[in-house]
């Protein structure tokens, strides 16, 4: 087995970490790295998007107690750790004009508070590779453009020694990428697979309401179809959030290993030298035992962005 290498990856609820690059979280557990999965808030506002389970009054009574149980359960179906940062959801407001967001949640919490929490988690687990969501959040829910900011400014944070000094020992991140793989490239691809063999799409209706997404250049693409069932064991894992009637379940996963077996992401910083060409594994260049002053860690080198360098601070 090759040395063991840390990834981390910052997510704003329980459940995103299935949704988004879960297959590579599987296939790196497997392979003996370890991978934590840091989880912002709680997804106490989460609604019920299971039918089947939208009126059971346990959920309706514990929805915080009922989403860490399933977030443990899905930890457990990809063979990752998972950290709580200890936030507080924020809801996806709604309307027009949108409602303020709700007093003490965490997209109103003090930059400097939640980047310090990350901060310590991050000189705490060490990893040499973290991926969080793009400028934008992925989709524009507060947490998750929330999520983003904390990322990369802890990415940033953890290698000064005058940043948090309460917060542990510096650590440098060599390397933070954007996950990217819940894109529109992706799912016109699956849905222009599906009709091409005469079956149903069912992602019509998503084209259709998300198409317009900004596309993202990806920079990595992971091969991991292999581990695309512990991705649905933990999508199913979060119960309250996902129907297992729904379109993504629609998908025939031999179809989709081969016309989509990959999962994408983007370079935004590193501090190792990277290419041009696309990368085959988010570890590729980093040094296994770590930084030293001098390779643009703790002596005040910044690190380097990767193309357009759009840092979304």
């Amino acid at each position: 087995m090759t040395e063991s290498l840390r990834l981390m990856a910052v997510h704003a609820h329980p459940d995103d970490e299935s949704s988004k690059g879960a297959a590579t979280s599987a296939r790196y557990a497997a392979e003996g790295h370890r991978v934590q999965v840091v989880t912002c808030t709680g997804g106490e506002r989460g609604d019920v998007l299971n039918p089947k389970l939208a009126h059971d009054p346990e959920i309706l009574r514990d929805m915080p107690g009922y989403r860490r149980r399933e977030m443990a359960a899905a930890a457990a179906a990809l063979g990752i750790e998972q950290v709580w940062l200890g936030f507080v959801d924020s809801g996806l407001p709604e309307g027009d004009p949108l409602p303020p967001l709700p007093e003490g949640c965490f997209a109103l919490v003090p930059l400097d508070v939640a980047v310090g929490a990350l901060v310590r988690q991050v000189r705490t687990f060490r990893p040499h590779v973290m991926t969080c969501y793009d400028e934008n959040g992925g989709y524009p829910h507060p947490d998750h453009v929330m999520s983003h900011r904390i990322a990369v400014a802890a990415y940033e944070a953890a290698a000064d020694p005058t940043a948090y000094p309460d917060a542990g020992e510096p650590w440098a991140v060599q390397k933070l990428y954007y996950d990217v793989s819940f894109s529109v490239d992706r799912i016109e691809a699956l849905d222009k697979a599906m009709t091409d063999r005469g079956l149903v799409s069912p992602f019509e209706g998503w084209i259709s309401r998300r198409g317009d997404r900004p596309r993202r250049r990806a920079t990595a693409r992971v091969e991991c179809a292999a581990y695309f069932p512990q991705r649905d064991d933990a999508l199913r894992a979060h119960a309250t959030q996902i129907d297992p009637d729904g379109f993504f379940f629609q998908m025939p996963r031999d179809i989709e290993a081969e016309v989509w077996p990959f999962e994408e992401f983007e370079l935004a910083r590193s501090r190792v030298e990277v290419g041009e060409t696309m990368e085959d594994d988010l570890f590729t260049g980093v040094v296994p035992e770590g930084l030293a002053a001098g390779d643009g860690a703790a002596d005040g080198v910044r690190s380097r962005p990767r193309g357009d360098g759009r840092l979304g601070l």
